[in-house]
């Protein structure tokens, strides 16, 4: 099935870039090469870039403290698992306890007090800014051995690990809240009426030959399925009719 994903507000928007951005600087994380330490750290200033300019602790501390209220409040009924209600709330309450342990605006700290990375985020809006011959104290580090390499990275990572884990489980959450219910649209386009307080649109679909532009608001979503015309990769609506399964995820 291929799945995409529509946020219908700006915290749940923010945790999956951050989420993306993560995955991103992990899978570079683990290529020694030189373009794999380049790539590291330009997936790691995007990080500390979003961080910067939204509160990111604050938000992922309120997301917290809300589920866990929503949750505990299950505690009580007979068709809860209660072992498995226990563990989720454990599991919140220690992530909810490791944020309000990380120094605020750390992001921005970061990139001002240390010279490369200050740097490399200074010379990333030009195309090829960070070339040897405009930051040869880049240069210089990439020419480091790999354990020296690894180690730094290791620093500047060192406090995205708890927000990794924390946005990792509230979007877990968020995914897990409904199950996916099968739609057709006809003639490629279907207007469906979205429940009151849906944060996250999840459209999965079993053919690759289409995509769709999800367009959402508080309380309608309307679902184009798109396909490429040409081998210019134009594309136009699909009229065909479209069997997929969606879930309008809220907690």
């Amino acid at each position: 099935m291929f799945c995409y994903e529509q946020p219908l507000n700006e915290r749940i928007r923010t945790f999956l870039r951050l989420e993306h951005l993560i995955a991103r600087l992990r899978y570079h994380q683990a290529d020694e090469s030189v373009w794999g330490r380049r790539a590291a750290l330009d997936a790691l200033l995007d990080i500390l870039n979003v961080m910067s300019r939204y509160d990111t602790r604050a938000e992922v501390s309120k997301e917290l403290g809300g589920r866990y209220a929503s949750l505990e409040k299950l505690a009580d009924r007979e068709d809860v698992d209660d072992k498995a209600l226990r563990q989720v709330l454990e599991e919140l309450d220690n992530l909810g306890r490791e944020m309000q342990r990380m120094p605020p605006q750390f992001a921005s700290y970061l990139i001002r007090d240390n010279e490369l990375l200050n740097s490399l985020n200074n010379r990333s809006p030009i195309p090829g800014g960070n070339c040897s011959f405009d930051l040869p104290t880049y240069q210089h580090w990439l020419s480091q051995d790999s354990d020296r390499q690894s180690r730094d990275l290791a620093a500047w990572c060192g406090h995205i690990a708890p927000f990794e884990q924390a946005i990792a489980t509230l979007l877990r959450l968020l995914r897990d809240s409904t199950r996916p219910a099968p739609f057709t649209a006809k003639a490629g386009v279907l207007v469906h009426n979205t429940e009151a307080g849906t944060q996250l649109i999840r459209v999965m679909l079993g053919d690759a030959s289409v995509f769709p532009e999800i367009s959402a608001g508080r309380h309608r979503a309307t679902i184009r399925f798109m396909e490429y015309q040409d081998k210019k990769l134009r594309v136009r609506q699909s009229q065909a009719p479209i069997e997929f399964r969606m879930a309008c995820c809220r907690f």
